[in-house]
């Protein structure tokens, strides 16, 4: 196990195949080089490592990889960068969609490589208000804020004039109906015995209950990829992947759904990223999940730098959100 970490993590370094002589200068073993040679041989036949060519060194394989991985314990960010990510959050404010990006650029600036973060499914959080701004005569504004710090606006137009009494009605009759409880529990609001009113209720818990920002994906580091991937095809497989959202969130979740942390390879179930690996968190507030964190990157990525980094990062993130 040891020879095979020290040829793990020098191909992460140097992408290049790792000789015995290297693996016997890099790691103090207290054993011979023609130990060391003989159990690269036992490695490469039990499919760990594989050899390009007679006279090369030894790659990594999948199988190596996960080996690897499983036997990583707890891995921890330098206190440099725990600070980054601490302060980062302490001064970041701004509305969610807007944080969701500054954090998958932060991340990516991290690591090195691309990263996706995954909205907050918007039907598992409470309602914490709801109002109505009017803006013309005929034109009202509908604004709903989430527990999660999602704010949905959106403009409605009525037929009819409405004057500060019946908007005033209304926001009290949307608010009984959906304060506190999530979206799909909002009951349906009473009468208020204002015509004008009723409609105006109806037309506003309507759009605000029918907004589809569930799943919104926000990418980052996307210039990040040529330099991570050595074939150019490779870059665009994994672009026009990263293009395709409802996709991505599908892997994300499929991942997790497998327990899996790390998804190495043919891991991940998509053709296009055979080449890749993928480190994925849930980031909670309110002691529900809210969305998804994740880096991909190749599959020599430096996997315990990652995992801390995506770690930290969800951890704080769902802080922030349980804090609003």
């Amino acid at each position: 196990m040891a020879i095979l970490r020290a040829v793990v993590e020098t191909y992460i370094e140097t992408a290049e195949p790792v000789g015995s002589s290297l693996v016997a200068e890099i790691a103090d073993l207290g054993v011979s080089s023609a130990t060391i040679r003989n159990e690269l041989v036992h490695l490469d036949q039990q499919g760990y490592l594989t050899q390009p060519h007679t006279s090369a060194g030894r790659v990594p394989t999948e199988k190596a990889y996960r080996a690897f991985v499983d036997a990583i314990d707890e891995p921890g960010l330098d206190r440099s960068e725990t600070e980054r990510v601490k302060d980062f959050f302490d001064h970041t404010h701004v509305e969610i969609e807007e944080m969701l990006d500054r954090t998958s650029r932060l991340l990516s600036e991290m690591t090195g490589v691309a990263s996706v973060v995954v909205a907050p499914d918007r039907d598992l959080s409470t309602v914490r208000s709801v109002q109505l701004v009017q803006l013309a005569p005929s034109v009202v504004l509908a604004v709903m804020v989430l527990s999660d710090g999602t704010v949905d606006k959106s403009t409605i137009e009525v037929v009819d004039e409405v004057d500060e009494v019946t908007l005033a009605m209304a926001s009290g009759h949307l608010t009984a109906a959906m304060v506190g409880r999530t979206i799909t529990e909002s009951a349906t609001p009473l009468p208020t015995g204002n015509a004008v009113a009723d409609r105006l209720v109806e037309s506003s818990r309507a759009v605000l209950t029918t907004q589809d920002v569930a799943g919104d994906l926000y990418v980052g580091g996307l210039a990040r990829l040529p330099g991570s991937f050595g074939a150019i095809d490779t870059v665009r497989e994994v672009l026009s992947l990263l293009e395709k959202q409802l996709v991505v969130v599908s892997l994300l979740r499929d991942v997790m759904d497998r327990g899996l942390s790390v998804a190495i390879g043919n891991e991940t179930g998509v053709d296009p990223l055979a080449d890749c690996s993928l480190v994925v968190a849930p980031y909670v507030g309110e002691g529900n999940q809210s969305g998804t964190i994740g880096l991909l990157g190749p599959t020599r990525m430096n996997y315990p730098h990652a995992m801390a980094a995506v770690a930290v990062v969800s951890q704080s993130l769902g802080k922030r959100l349980s804090e609003g």
